[in-house]
């Protein structure tokens, strides 16, 4: 098909935002210096920086003016960036040449500083081929992998519309994206979990022909939930990072991608390996500078021909008296049981035997504390058990989708 404004097929997609509705090529045009940090207050910003990036080449940065502390602010300015705040332009205190087209992105910081990883709008575009019309919802933070992920399907695609969801407005998104005609979706876990604790109905009611997860550990009963609710939907579920870039897809409703895939090599895919228990990852899609070989830090176990990723090595396990309990495994537990909606699992200190596992869960449904604890002590070693259960009103989530615990 051929392309629109700025040479990009998909410049005539209809985007909706909470101050525009229209298509990527009537956007306002924005001024940006060769390399800019683009701090954003909505995603009306965004998508007029990515618009401006796309068409013009600048090499660019866009996030959340949230996410942007001053030593962050500092650093991106160290790293040859100026950094634009709406009409406010701060110059890069290091000189350097831009390199056009690149585009760069802040990990999650969830092990300390967010870092810059340089990519592309090729490395970013991971969809491939002729796509069926759909109408997304983006509800990512301004500037995520995961929001790059549906920015450049939209803008490298004909047929492919974004609605556009704030942090502020993920309590009521149904009855929009049921107004605008979603026909697709993309959440964390967490995401979809709370949304269906909020309104399952309206959720229900929503024409969904793509369900897709990502950003954390995806477990059965999500995807059966999701799946049951959505029965003419694909139901899909990816793995992907800043780092790595997307890297794993799984269509099949189930946890987990099959064994047969580690060690598979195919020209323009992932190669995934598995060493000592962490997920290690060769991708053609990785960020500039990023190892061949990257080791995650994801801790996978195999069962029954199928490789599950639990979570992250640094934080998944827990030493009760010399016995290694998976947080993971005790949260997947939990929320099997049909009365959870959601649940976080950790440690915490405690005499003569250095941790105990602790919960805390959001109901859907009725139980007790003692019948989550022979829910748990019917599927898990003893020293698995959570011994403390603490009850929430409402699922904690932050601006990355993700539980905020």
């Amino acid at each position: 098909m051929s392309a629109g404004a700025g040479g990009l097929a998909g410049a005539a997609n209809r985007i909706i935002t909470r101050g525009f509705d229209g298509r990527w090529d009537e956007l306002e045009s924005l001024q940006l210096p060769d390399a800019a940090a683009v701090l954003v207050r909505d995603n009306h910003d965004a998508a007029r920086a990515v618009w401006a990036a796309a068409t013009g080449g600048t090499e660019v940065l866009v996030a959340s003016r949230t996410r942007v502390t001053p030593d962050l602010a500092d650093d991106l300015r160290g790293a040859g960036l100026s950094l634009v705040d709406g009409a406010d332009v701060a110059p890069a205190t290091t000189e350097r040449d831009a390199t056009a087209g690149r585009v760069w992105l802040l990990t999650s910081g969830s092990t300390g500083r967010p870092k810059q990883v340089a990519h592309t709008l090729a490395s970013l575009t991971t969809v491939a081929g002729d796509q069926p019309r759909r109408t997304w919802l983006c509800p990512y933070a301004h500037g995520a992998y995961a929001w790059w992920q549906v920015v450049t399907l939209s803008i490298a695609h004909p047929g492919q519309d974004v609605l556009f969801i704030e942090p502020d407005e993920l309590d009521t998104w149904p009855a929009r994206a049921l107004e605008v005609g979603v026909t697709a979706a993309s959440g964390t876990p967490t995401f979809w979990r709370q949304a269906l604790y909020r309104d399952p109905d309206s959720v229900a009611a929503l024409p969904l022909e793509q369900v897709t997860l990502g950003g954390e550990p995806v477990d059965q009963a999500i995807l059966t939930r999701l799946t049951e609710m959505f029965p003419k939907a694909r139901v899909s579920w990816i793995y992907a990072s800043s780092e790595a870039g997307a890297t794993i897809a799984v269509h099949d409703g189930r946890a987990g991608f099959p064994e047969q895939w580690l060690g598979r090599e195919m020209d323009g895919r992932a190669t995934l390996t598995v060493d000592d228990g962490e997920l290690l990852i060769a991708s053609p899609k990785r960020g500039e500078g990023i190892d061949k070989v990257l080791r995650t830090g994801d801790r996978v176990e195999v069962v029954d021909g199928r490789v599950l990723i639990t979570g992250r090595i640094a934080s998944d396990e827990i030493n009760v008296g010399g016995a290694k309990a998976s947080a993971s495994a005790v949260r997947d537990v939990l929320q099997a049981h049909p009365a959870v909606a959601w649940a976080s699992v950790r440690g915490r200190k405690a005499p003569i035997v250095g941790s105990i596992v602790t919960a805390e869960v959001v109901l859907s449904g009725e139980v007790t504390d003692a019948e989550l604890t022979a829910w748990c002590a019917a599927r898990l070693p003893d020293y698995s058990v959570p011994r403390r259960v603490r009850f929430l009103d409402q699922i904690p989530i932050k601006e990355t989708l993700k539980s905020d615990v």
